[in-house]
């Protein structure tokens, strides 16, 4: 069982390129327990106590000697990136960098669902050969799994805003969500059709936004098109193997594992998305940060509906 502890710290002091955050939500992201789990250890983390939570929204408290866009008083969404993490705290420090103004129109919830999540699924579309949001050329096909998780419920909504057709899978209580999202095919991944990834309509998938885990490769590969490729969100050592092997193999179809850096113009981006009521987040439950070991449990049992949100 993995454990968190509450504990006492000093508020902590923005350097040069920093903003300190009053935070207002963060949202919990499978990395964080990742971390938690040793599976990235020595990069990270670095120092304990070890702070999780990269998502934040919250409000601008002070403002480190070099920064020249935001003030005290600021709402902002960001993403910590730092050797401590710091999201689930009352307060936390964002790199200038990694922070944008959050609109008026969009909730502190809705702001600290987006950053990981958010900027994982449309990391995949824009990687995905011909995919575009000005819905223009030929109509792609695409998967994508476990869609009424986190990643995968702004996946659909953003290849729905583009030039997609999209087949996704997740539980059967969650079919009628996943279609409202804009999903064209839904499937139960219970049954023979949703185990075996195939399109109800027989479509071939040009990209597959793997949001789930226990799929072999051999699952994929005959659903796919010729120049088809899987991005997995969670790679694992052997996603790598298989991504390495196929290169020096040259391929044509591929299962890549997705490796990420934030990026400040894409998260501001998916934020007036979600300001213009293009895209919305699915939230499973909110916590008080008193009971932020409720949230990380529920986390990691992997069967959320959407994002699991803790408050100061």
């Amino acid at each position: 069982m993995y454990l968190l502890q509450h504990v006492e710290l000093q508020v902590p002091s923005p350097k040069q390129d920093e903003v300190l955050l009053k935070m207002e939500a963060t949202s919990i992201n499978p990395f964080d327990f990742r971390i938690q789990k040793g599976i990235v250890w020595p990069f990270l983390p670095r120092k304990f106590p070890h702070i999780p939570g990269i998502d934040a929204a919250g409000e601008v408290f002070e403002v480190g000697s070099g920064v020249k866009n935001f003030k005290a008083g600021d709402k902002v969404v960001a993403v910590l990136f730092n050797i401590c993490g710091g999201g689930l705290a009352e307060f936390a420090v964002a790199k200038e960098n990694l922070t944008v103004s959050r609109p008026p129109e969009v909730t502190a919830f809705q702001g600290a669902a987006l950053p990981i999540a958010g900027l994982a699924a449309h990391e995949c579309l824009l990687r995905t050969p011909g995919f575009n949001y000005e819905k223009t050329g030929q109509q792609l096909n695409l998967l994508i799994t476990a869609a009424s998780g986190g990643v995968g419920q702004y996946a659909v909504q953003l290849a729905k805003l583009g030039n997609a057709h999209v087949t996704a899978t997740c539980g059967a209580r969650n079919l009628d969500l996943v279609k409202s999202l804009g999903a064209d095919e839904v499937i139960d991944y219970k049954t023979p059709d949703g185990a075996a990834l195939k399109s109800p309509s027989g479509r071939k998938y040009d990209t597959v936004i793997h949001c789930a885990t226990g799929f072999p490769w051999s699952t994929f590969k005959p659903n796919l098109s010729t120049n088809g490729r899987v991005f997995d969100i969670t790679p694992t050592p052997s996603v790598f193997m298989t991504y390495a092997l196929q290169k020096l193999t040259f391929s044509k179809k591929q299962l890549v594992p997705l490796l990420m850096t934030p990026k400040k113009e894409k998260l501001d981006f998916l934020l007036n998305f979600v300001k213009e009521g293009k895209i919305k987040a699915v939230i499973d439950s909110i916590h008080p940060l008193s009971k932020a070991e409720e949230a990380w449990a529920k986390s990691i049992d992997g069967h959320a509906t959407g994002k699991i949100i803790v408050e100061p």
